[in-house]
């Protein structure tokens, strides 16, 4: 959505994208979860609005814990799109008759995912945190629901135990995001 909203700079495709994504931001997963239950969930009869039975009852729940992520996301491509796209040696490219393809796929998308790769580490800890609570509202038994249950008990054991290997996932994440923008800038490579 970021891409297409970058390269239709201005347009009612930009527009309505960073509409979407500003409210993908804004509305929290506490708000998204019960009004997907309510508007969806408990209209249709494929679909539980508790609960993890079948395969469906994995998208509403996926849809809220992901919407806000993927809402920052697509308005970090867009912004490092933008700039990508104002670099000299892509207007050298277009004015030398390259096609907009493959200016796009090889010297646009590295740079511009640059920002989209760096959010990811806070991305993953936005999804891992917000999973307390998607899986309280869909009553989905899972880490966060053990969490919920840890704090509300008093269960301290368990409590030190799942902050620590939420510590580790978070690390473990951080320390690949770090990998991938390696892979990504070549310039990286050979800071001190």
């Amino acid at each position: 959505m970021g891409v297409l909203a970058a390269l239709r700079k201005n347009s009612w495709i930009d527009y309505t994208s960073m509409a979407i994504a500003m409210i993908g931001i804004c509305v929290p997963t506490f708000v998204l979860g019960p009004l997907l239950q309510l508007w969806i969930a408990a209209k249709t009869d494929w679909i539980n609005v508790a609960g993890w039975d079948t395969f469906a009852d994995i998208i509403l729940p996926s849809i809220t814990l992901g919407i806000g992520s993927a809402a920052y996301l697509a308005r970090l491509t867009r912004g490092g799109m933008l700039e990508i796209l104002s670099q000299d040696y892509i207007r050298t490219a277009r004015a030398k008759g390259v096609p907009m393809i493959p200016i796009i796929i090889k010297h646009t998308l590295r740079g511009a995912m640059m920002p989209a790769v760096t959010f990811l580490g806070p991305a993953f800890a936005a999804i891992i945190t917000g999973s307390f609570i998607v899986e309280t509202i869909f009553q989905i038994p899972g880490m966060g629901q053990h969490f919920v249950n840890a704090v509300t008990s008093k269960d301290y054991a368990l409590l030190q135990g799942l902050v620590i290997f939420y510590g580790f996932l978070m690390a473990g994440a951080n320390l690949l995001v770090d990998i991938a923008l390696v892979l990504l800038n070549p310039r990286l490579r050979e800071a001190n």
